[in-house]
């Protein structure tokens, strides 16, 4: 009995030591379970600050939020390969040395972008606007110029043709895609001559040339008011004439100051304004020659019934 009561004892004593062992390691674990909970809450403290920052354009149009796991999904996780995966993050960090203020400051430079983008995209599409309006201004101001162009062309062979008797003139375009570049050659051909440029005529046939392309821009669009200088000087007495008389006859809509010393050019004015000097003072003298004509006729009429009463 003394045996079984020293195995007894003993076993005893073996579970004793063994509580306390338990009861240690019982403590233990409280005291780790309570540092845990603490650490829980202060986990969930900084996790309630933490916001993931988008990093494209899907990633902003929709609420990113961080993930969290059931009981069940935290019993499927490897807490070694977490730490494994959290130690390879952190040196891959390190080496990176991210800066997130990065994100929000291309954020900025990107509204600034896309705010220019739209910008630029108006100035062009008002640059474009402006370009086909500027075409088509050119093209109505070619239209415009040819048609111009046909109807002097065709009235300055009349004109020219009319004033010489015979001759033939012609404009011709140096340029003919590109009217406006290089200009016009003004070609004549007097009456029994060959063709010429303008530049190499005679006085005389020049002033024809000039007038026939004058009285032809008169028809296609006249002007109001015309002043020539002495533009029969280099004429004969035959082409003063026609001159005259086609000014006289041809252009009543419009008001001719000529400035001529041949007499039958000035006999067919309305008005003859006479500059004379007289006592070192130069003065002028304006006559209606017609009127004059019939006072004068009226005169003769009256001296003439006058020597009749006396017979």
């Amino acid at each position: 009995m003394k045996k079984v009561v020293e195995d007894l004892e003993q076993e005893e004593t073996d579970m004793a030591s063994e509580g306390i062992e338990l009861q240690h390691q019982l403590d233990k674990i409280e005291t780790i379970i309570k540092e845990n909970r603490a650490k829980i809450k202060v986990w969930k403290k900084d996790l309630s600050v933490l916001k993931l920052t988008p990093t494209n354009r899907e990633e902003e149009q929709t609420e990113l939020t961080l993930p969290t796991f059931s009981a069940e999904e935290l019993q499927t996780l490897n807490k070694q390969d977490l730490n494994v995966g959290i130690t390879l993050l952190e040196e891959k960090m390190s080496k990176m040395k991210p800066n997130m203020a990065a994100i929000a400051e291309f954020r900025k430079k990107e509204e600034v972008y896309l705010q220019r983008v739209g910008e630029l995209d108006q100035i062009t599409n008002f640059r474009d606007e402006q370009r086909r309006l500027h075409d088509n201004l050119r093209k109505q101001r070619l239209e415009e110029f040819m048609a111009g162009f046909e109807v002097i062309t065709n009235k300055l062979k009349e004109m020219y043709q009319m004033i010489t008797l015979g001759g033939d003139a012609e404009l011709e375009l140096v340029d003919s895609l590109d009217p406006f570049s290089e200009g016009i050659v003004f070609s004549v051909r007097p009456p029994k001559k060959s063709w010429k440029n303008i530049s190499n005529l005679s006085g005389g046939e020049k002033t024809l040339s000039s007038l026939a392309l004058v009285f032809a821009l008169h028809h296609y669009k006249p002007t109001p008011l015309y002043v020539m200088d002495e533009i029969d000087a280099a004429l004969d007495f035959k082409n003063v004439s026609i001159v005259a008389n086609y000014i006289k006859e041809r252009t009543k809509n419009a008001q001719f100051i000529i400035i001529s010393l041949r007499n039958n050019m000035f006999e067919l004015a309305d008005r003859l304004v006479g500059i004379y000097k007289t006592h070192d003072s130069t003065k002028s003298i304006t006559i209606n020659p017609w009127k004059m004509v019939t006072s004068f006729v009226d005169k003769i009429r009256e001296l003439h019934n006058v020597e009749m009463h006396d017979t």
